[in-house]
């Protein structure tokens, strides 16, 4: 289990975009994205933590480990 911090995250859309964005890197993972806290919870990712920040950035959601 893989949990990050995504601070520009304030809507649906954009958990969309960032779930988006981690399946196209990881599309067997399971994604849990809480808005309030601004946390994404990725479960299930065979490659590394980096590679998912990495879409998540690209996507325009500049994200960390949390």
């Amino acid at each position: 289990m893989h949990r990050f911090k995504v601070e520009k995250m304030g809507c649906g859309g954009c958990a969309k975009a960032v779930t988006r964005a981690v399946h196209a890197v990881e599309p067997n993972a399971r994604i849990e994205v809480d808005l309030g806290a601004k946390l994404v919870t990725v479960t299930g990712a065979e490659g590394k933590p980096d590679r998912i920040v990495q879409a998540m950035i690209e996507a325009g959601y500049p994200a960390g480990a949390a």
